[in-house]
């Protein structure tokens, strides 16, 4: 198998099948894009499938002579998605080393070592972060996601549309991009007349200043605002309320009994001296709050000497003498119980057992692998209330969460005690994201089960790897929000390896969406061509022109023509905006032996 794919060109390695790495080939498989797999151990099911659609598979142990046997000096590109990272930064590496002008494209889970791998060339991605806004959107329900086109901000806002009418008449010039009926598919990049219907979702891309302008949508920075405001507050005001908060969430019986025996003792011992004392000869009795303090002194066993039982009745000086004792008995036992209900306390918080009890509106983050970490961090740096739940207590993460003062439960996140711990009825949202599809489907089963009647205006997000399982899963039990992270992240490194430049991923319904940036090929199939040309469901949100790189034409005519070097930004499906990066740079195809072209696995 040495040299079988030597002769390919324009093909695209894929090394490492399981995770990413099988949703990469995927989707280069559907998009007619050749590819190649590299991977010394394939799990047998990946490998039958990647067989059936056509991929070559290549198993040698050997780094260097696998990238050689798929035929590395006519690739496009190596995109690295092992899951180990020492073995994705030597394939990297290796790849750089071999053809310095090939594109590299790692996955690399440590931000240290992927900053210093940039530095030799090689574009580095991080599938947790990539999927993980699209999540903690689903989570705040903000309806609001923030991009970056060339330097300039845009947002993607969704809306409901007030009545029955056209885009045009809604919303003017506003570009938009999806609209989601209550029921029926969703309509991606309709033209301004479409007519929608009242209570349609409708996601439209503008720019702070357009949405501002206009009254057609209620948009606001609130959210974001006062969640910078609340995070601001809590440096003081959360520390008092977490200690306040500690205090009452860690009383328990015994120290209650304590308390109200010390209150009670205080309460009959003032009233005895308020009556019977006197201080100056008969009838001069002390004041009520002289005689609270004369109790405290005695019962402290303080002394100062400005009060005394010398010359008092027989009666009152036993009564003294009883009052000491059971007063520095009582205060002793209550000292000792607070103690050791105090560290009692942080103990359990260091091992991330305490109990949420006074929790509300916070969000619920199950399962805390490498994506879990980026939304439990995202949410809190958003100012939101996160409550963590491992089943792991030797989770390598721990420590980064509990840093940030974020609570994490130990426990089985199936289970109704475990929910009910972590005060489920109370939550805004609940983010499923263990790496195993079946403990996600059967947590986010018993989550439903828990919620009730809130189901239904709870969003509760599932992480499942398995595109029909997903489907299944949204169809038969009725979860909105279901979320590959592959499926997310795959699109920006088939990008990067191509040369579309993704810049971001949200949903429209149950459909992706990808904003990318293409940059016009002199002489290729977009040069001059018309933007209304482009395929249906793909729009040209803006360009800067290669004559004036100083201006960002938002919203471009439809009779606008494509020039060289143009910077297009484009938003779409992501077999779409592949068809028009293929549609700008033709792949070539896969010679025989006989001089003709065909497609792998062809005959």
């Amino acid at each position: 198998m040495g040299g079988a794919y030597s002769d390919w060109r324009g093909h695209v390695i894929v090394c490492g099948l399981p995770g990413v790495g099988l949703r990469i080939v995927e989707e280069l498989t559907l998009s007619g894009v050749l590819a190649v797999v590299v991977d010394d151990a394939p799990d047998p099911p990946l490998a039958r499938l990647i067989d059936a659609w056509g991929v070559p598979l290549i198993t040698s142990t050997r780094a260097e002579e696998a990238l050689t046997s798929a035929g590395l000096a006519g690739a496009v590109a190596v995109i690295c998605a092992q899951h180990d990272d020492l073995r994705t930064l030597e394939t990297a590496l290796l790849a750089r080393r071999l053809r310095d002008d090939v594109r590299v494209v790692a996955q690399l889970n440590n931000p240290a070592v992927g900053r210093a791998v940039k530095q030799v060339g090689v574009a580095v991605l991080d599938v947790a972060g990539l999927s993980a806004p699209s999540v903690v959107e689903a989570c705040l329900r903000e309806g609001v996601q923030r991009m970056t086109l060339s330097g300039e901000q845009f947002l993607a806002v969704r809306t409901t549309a007030p009545r029955t009418a056209t885009l045009r008449q809604l919303y003017g010039d506003l570009g938009p991009v999806a609209v989601v009926p209550p029921d029926g598919d969703v309509l991606v990049c309709p033209g301004r007349d479409t007519e929608v219907g009242a209570g349609d979702e409708v996601t439209i891309i503008a720019t702070p200043a357009e949405l501002r302008a206009t009254a057609a949508i209620s948009y606001s920075e609130r959210a974001r605002s006062s969640a910078r405001q609340h995070t601001a507050r809590r440096s003081v005001a959360g520390y008092l309320r977490d200690v306040a908060m500690s205090l009452l969430r860690a009383a328990d019986r015994r120290l209650v009994i304590a308390l109200g025996a010390l209150v009670a003792v205080l309460i009959a011992a003032t009233a005895v001296l308020r009556l019977t004392y006197q201080y100056a000869g008969p009838g001069h009795h002390i004041t009520l709050l002289d005689s609270l303090y004369f109790t405290v002194e005695t019962i402290t066993t303080v002394g100062y000497g400005d009060f005394t039982f010398r010359g008092e009745p027989a009666w009152l000086v036993g009564f003294a003498i009883l009052l000491m004792l059971t007063g520095a008995l009582f205060v002793a036992v209550f000292f000792a119980l607070l103690t050791n209900v105090l560290v009692s306390r942080r103990i359990e918080e260091s091992l991330g057992r305490r109990k949420i009890t006074a929790l509300r509106g916070h969000v619920l983050v199950i399962g805390l692998g490498t994506v879990g970490l980026r939304v439990a961090q995202q949410l809190h740096a958003a100012g939101r209330d996160v409550v963590v739940v491992e089943l792991d207590e030797h989770n390598r993460h721990l420590g980064q969460v509990r840093a940030l003062g974020v609570p994490v439960v130990i426990g089985d996140a199936t289970l109704p005690e475990v929910l009910g711990s972590v005060r489920l009825p109370a939550a805004s949202a609940v983010a499923v994201l263990t790496s195993d599809d079946l403990a996600n489907l059967e947590t986010g089963l018993a989550v439903r089960d828990q919620l009730g009647p809130r189901w239904e205006t709870t969003p509760v997000v599932l992480r499942i790897f398995d595109p029909q399982l997903a489907h299944s899963v949204r169809e038969t039990f009725g979860f909105k929000n279901v979320r590959s992270t592959a499926a997310l992240a795959a699109p920006w490194f088939t990008g990067a390896a191509l040369g579309l430049d993704v810049l971001s991923t949200f949903y429209a319904g149950d459909e992706p969406l990808l904003v990318a940036k293409l940059t016009v090929t002199p002489g290729g199939g977009l040069h001059g061509l018309q933007m209304f040309d482009l395929t249906a469901r793909t729009r040209v949100l803006a360009i800067r022109r290669a004559a004036d790189r100083t201006v960002l034409e938002h919203l471009p005519r439809r009779t606008t023509r494509f020039q060289p070097a143009d910077e297009a930004f484009l938003i779409g499906p992501y077999e779409e905006l592949l068809t028009v990066l293929r549609r700008d740079r033709p792949s070539p195809q896969v010679p025989t032996d006989a001089g003709e072209v065909s497609q792998p696995g062809t005959s």
